[in-house]
């Protein structure tokens, strides 16, 4: 048309959109649920949260349970009923201490404090078989008494010194590229661990000694021990372990006791049956807190060793589960600390703390199921017993120090947690100004902005 503005030209056609299609699986909550989980436990920080929210959970959850349990055996031996939870809070209140000391210490240290506790261990436990000195509990000469009712168990220190040492000579001899010889790779850490093993058993505690052994193992692999010499010092030790049980009659009953469901002649598995019964009697939610019927006289050890079976009583299927799974999130960080770190001591002592925890809370949960022979070895974190309590809490320190070191943790709680006392801006006063981390990243953000961009 004359006068119009496009001159005689046709108007543009319009483009039709067409509506936009979602994608697959974007409305699915169940998708979308997923992918939130994964991203979030993929953050840097997860592990670090794991081990420091799943050993207190544990803690915690182990004092309620060892107070519930102890009651009737304290009253029965004419003890007030809260005797054994004072004790465990108190030793859970030290072991704190000590948890937050290892995880603010630096490796160097923790790497410097290896030969001094290995030696420690090494003196307590020749100590506990000098007359007058050591004293026997349940048929098993490894405790030293501290006066009163406190005792020690030197054997429960042997763990974490064979971890910090163990860890210390590898990665020494990892730097100076020794380990692929057998010779250094066994010596002296084989010879060593033997003889701890040797201490041990003078007592005639077998449970701790597989702990023992289990750390030996877990070390061996982690610094890539060849399978044919994996193998033999595999060989030597089962050897050592089958004549330790034959030449023993109380190994050998505990051994035929496994999956009974009768207490046989002369109530031979009366504790391992009881802990069935207990199991059983719990159902989905228990039967409420402290109204186990096990713990009245029926159930041995029901503060101590069995208190897994207490707990399946009282809290039910729910309970035990929960128990369960604070223990693999436990393994699972220890496991992913020791894989992320470039560091060989970091790596080694993290995986052998791992490795004692997870085979200690296998043993024991193994005995009160059935699976297993009694071993006589503690739940961590869980069961009644400072002794064992302090040195665990410690190792768990040493996890959350390595978590809180690898480079994209430690730029994590940098941008949360400023530091004090810094300043912010140019000649401005008073104001806290975020970490140097922070500081270079803005700078880089800001060098990498166009120039026409404000």
């Amino acid at each position: 048309m004359p006068g119009s503005r496009t001159g005689g030209r046709p108007p543009a056609q319009r483009t039709v959109r067409r509506p936009a299609t979602p994608r697959p699986g974007r409305d699915n909550p169940v998708l979308r649920l997923y992918l939130r989980a994964r991203k979030a436990w993929d953050r840097p920080l997860t592990a670090y949260y794991l081990i420091l929210g799943g050993s207190l959970l544990v803690t915690v959850l182990g004092l309620v349970m060892v107070y519930s349990a102890s009651q009737i055996t304290a009253l029965q031996k004419s003890l007030p009923g809260s005797f054994f939870f004072r004790k465990q809070l108190l030793a859970a209140s030290i072991g704190a201490g000590l948890l937050l000391a290892a995880s603010r210490m630096p490796v160097k240290l923790h790497r410097a404090l290896a030969y001094p506790i290995l030696a420690g261990a090494v003196f307590l436990m020749a100590l506990v078989q000098v007359p007058g000195i050591g004293m026997a509990v349940n048929g098993n000469q490894n405790w030293i008494s501290l006066g009163g009712s406190f005792q020690i168990q030197p054997s429960e220190f042997g763990k974490l010194a064979l971890v910090l040492w163990g860890a210390d000579l590898l990665a020494r001899k990892q730097d100076k590229k020794l380990l692929a010889q057998w010779k250094h790779m066994l010596v002296p850490l084989v010879p060593v661990s033997f003889m701890l093993l040797g201490l041990i058993m003078l007592g005639g505690d077998m449970g701790t000694a597989i702990i023992l052994t289990a750390i030996l193992f877990g070390l061996l692999w982690l610094a890539g021990a060849p399978t044919r010499l994996f193998a033999g010092v595999l060989a030597v030790a089962a050897t050592i372990g089958v004549i330790l049980i034959k030449t023993s009659p109380n190994r050998m009953a505990r051994l035929q006791c496994i999956g009974a469901t009768d207490p046989g002649p002369g109530d031979a598995c009366w504790q391992a049956v009881h802990g069935i019964y207990a199991l059983a009697s719990g159902g989905i939610f228990g039967s409420g807190l402290g109204a186990s019927v096990e713990k009245w006289g029926q159930l041995p050890e029901a503060h101590t060793d069995f208190i897994f079976a207490v707990t399946g009583e009282e809290l039910g299927l729910a309970g035990t589960l929960s128990v369960l799974a604070l223990f693999a999130a436990l393994g699972y960080a220890g496991i992913r600390v020791a894989g992320r770190t470039e560091d060989p001591f970091v790596r080694y002592a993290a995986g052998g703390v791992t490795t004692w925890i997870t085979a200690q809370a296998v043993i024991n949960i193994g005995a009160v199921l059935g699976l297993l022979p009694i071993a006589g070895v503690p739940l961590p974190l869980f069961s009644y017993g400072g002794s064992a309590l302090l040195p665990t809490m410690f190792a768990i320190g040493l996890l959350i120090a390595f978590a809180r070191d690898e480079p994209a943790a430690r730029a994590a709680l940098a941008m949360r947690h400023p530091r004090f006392g810094r300043k912010r801006g140019a000649g401005g006063s008073g104001m806290v100004r975020s970490p140097r981390r922070w500081n270079t990243m803005r700078r880089r953000a800001s060098a990498a902005r166009s120039s026409g961009e404000r």
